[in-house]
């Protein structure tokens, strides 16, 4: 398995697939899991809650301001029952606003404020990745992932890097089938399919000229 973290994740990942042909393009990821990670905490924040209580957020696409952070699918255990966010928030404004720009730009709001990157929360995250890829996800629960396109049901174009929900079994991953996508998601998913396009695009102009 090669997990890759160093910015820009997505295309350095994909790069570094193309690289070495030899080894299995699925064997490749990149880390969204701390952006999967803050969209929890920051649901779990507004909730009051724990961010264990809250499961099946999504991270779609790049690792970069253009993430696409959705809550459509998730829930939060409340009073012991499982909820459905937007139920349990009845705040469709924030979440279909704030709540997304926050999780984008969090990355940038560490480091201005501590002058320093949010490295512990990235080590942990990578801790998640490695660990979820190993013994597997939890029945019921999937997690984000950069993975390899090809052949996605979603609509995103093949030979991308792209970061989807996915569940483990056996330390190979699989892309969540069949989650409806309503119009404003799809329009944040194509967007940042389509920097990802543009990424690949430049990257390897660089790398034929090299």
């Amino acid at each position: 398995m090669v997990i890759v973290v160093g910015n820009p994740a997505n295309t350095n990942c994909l790069t570094a697939s193309k690289s070495a042909p030899s080894i299995p393009k699925e064997n490749f990821s990149c880390l969204t899991r701390l952006d999967h990670n803050r969209a929890k905490a920051q649901i779990a924040l507004k909730l009051g809650v724990i961010s264990d209580d809250v499961k099946n957020v999504i991270i779609w696409g790049n690792h970069s301001s253009t993430q696409y952070p959705d809550v459509n699918h998730a829930k939060v255990k409340l009073q012991g029952k499982e909820v459905g966010v937007y139920e349990a928030l009845k705040d469709d404004s924030w979440l279909k606003g704030e709540f997304i720009t926050t999780v984008q730009q969090r990355g940038a709001a560490v480091i201005k404020a501590r002058k320093l990157s949010s490295a512990m929360s990235a080590a942990k995250a990578i801790c998640d990745h490695v660990r979820d890829i190993w013994f597997g996800t939890p029945e019921g629960e999937f997690v984000s992932m950069g993975i390899i396109s090809d052949g996605n049901s979603y609509g995103i174009p093949d030979d991308l890097l792209y970061s989807f929900p996915v569940t483990i079994k056996d330390k190979t991953w699989k892309v969540v089938e069949g989650l409806p996508i309503n119009d404003f998601s799809r329009e944040k998913m194509d967007l940042t399919a389509k920097e990802l396009a543009e990424e690949k695009e430049t990257a390897f102009e660089f790398l034929a000229s090299a």
